[in-house]
């Protein structure tokens, strides 16, 4: 009896952690379970492999727990079936959108240095290698209204002037560091780029546009420091994520000090009315308490600046070529969002490249050896090689 009952909540359990692989989160509390599943599958995978093994050795009047471990089992392989077609659409894309060669104008050794697969099955366990860089925290860009905003920088091991990444996190415009997704930063570092990551003040307490202002404020000190950040501000680019990556459209949309050559947009929110109109199914993060907090009030309160705040509205010809990364499962920034921003950017005739992952929740790349990170970061890293290259 006592095997019979460990083998039942064995089997119980992975199946309720497969079931995040399919089922949205309800509550913000649950939501990393819901990130986390299908990004770390081949986990439940081999989990649920050994855990049909146990039943089917010991527990072969255990019908209930055998029929569990068969389904998770299914659900599992759900991302790694998805896989292949995902990939196949994402290389389309690529290369109808940027042409089909356009990594010849990437240099050779930068070439030898870009992730060799889509997936290397081995660092979703092992993690993926981030490699030597140096890092300095804390550097203070601005100051306003007394609030020290600050900027990590990550650079290649050697001395030099690099192509430059500013990086933007999330968080609802509420929370975060430049810490955040650190890892993304140093693994750009490691691959030739000075990556700098900045900090902006937060709403409730401070309301747009003050965190574009910060934005702003951060690209004029890398631009008035350059030397000593070691960027080439002839080869900058921007990577937001979320909030963050809302922040860095609008950044590049409406035109800066600094000549950007790309936008890397993370699951951004475009159009922040549609988003409060059109709420997602669950809602783990009540989307319009966090649109209230950072606009100050409804889109019939405040549409002018509802409007402002959308980078779908800052459109024009001539921006920046704008790679967008949005997750199918998202219920955060509904997905639908992402694709209106395209085909807008198309329509206004604009370079832009649409990557969507059909397993993923909202912030999927929180889990760098996921299987979801690994194939975006495989055409995230060709996109900026591209977009950053030499002359």
């Amino acid at each position: 009896m006592p095997l019979s009952w460990l083998i039942f909540g064995i089997s119980g359990l992975f199946s309720l952690l497969s079931l995040w692989i399919v089922v949205s989160a309800p509550t913000f509390f649950l939501l990393p379970l819901g990130i986390a599943a299908p990004e770390l599958s081949p986990w439940l995978l081999v989990a649920n492999a050994i855990a049909l093994g146990v039943n089917l050795v010991y527990g072969k009047n255990l019908n209930f727990a055998l029929l569990c471990s068969l389904l998770s089992l299914g659900l599992s392989l759900l991302p790694l079936v998805q896989f292949p077609s995902a990939n196949q659409r994402m290389a389309a894309e690529m290369e109808a959108r940027l042409g089909k060669d356009y990594l010849n104008p990437v240099s050779q050794s930068l070439q030898t240095q870009l992730r060799p697969r889509p997936l290397v099955l081995s660092e979703v366990f092992s993690g993926i290698p981030l490699g030597a860089v140096r890092c300095q925290r804390g550097i203070v860009f601005a100051n306003p209204d007394g609030v020290n905003l600050t900027l990590n920088s990550y650079l290649p091991p050697l001395p030099g002037k690099y192509p430059g990444i500013v990086i933007i996190y999330g968080g609802a415009w509420q929370t975060g560091s430049p810490e955040r997704g650190e890892s993304m930063s140093r693994y750009l570092a490691a691959q030739g780029y000075a990556a700098i990551a900045i900090s902006y003040r937060h709403a409730p307490q401070y309301q747009f546009p003050a965190q574009l202002e910060d934005v702003q404020a951060a690209l004029s000190y890398i631009q008035d420091h350059a030397d000593e950040l070691e960027v080439n501000l002839q080869r900058m680019a921007v990577l937001g994520r979320s909030a963050g990556a809302q922040l860095a459209m609008l950044a590049a949309y409406q035109g800066n000090l600094m000549p950007l050559r790309a936008v890397v947009n993370y699951y951004g929110p475009a159009d922040l009315q549609r988003g409060y109109n059109e709420l997602p199914f669950p809602d783990p993060i009540n989307v319009r308490g966090v649109l209230k907090a950072f606009l100050g009030g409804s889109p019939e309160e405040r549409p002018e600046l509802y409007r402002k705040a959308s980078p779908i509205h800052a459109l024009r010809p001539g921006l920046p070529p704008t790679l967008l990364v949005y997750a199918r499962r998202d219920r955060l920034v509904k997905v639908e969002f992402g694709r209106g921003l395209y085909e807008a950017l198309r329509d206004s005739q604009n370079v832009a490249v649409w990557l969507e992952i059909p397993w993923a929740e909202h912030a999927f790349d929180a889990v760098f050896s996921g299987i979801g990170n690994q194939l975006s970061l495989y055409y995230v890293e060709r996109f900026l090689a591209w977009a950053l290259a030499e002359g």
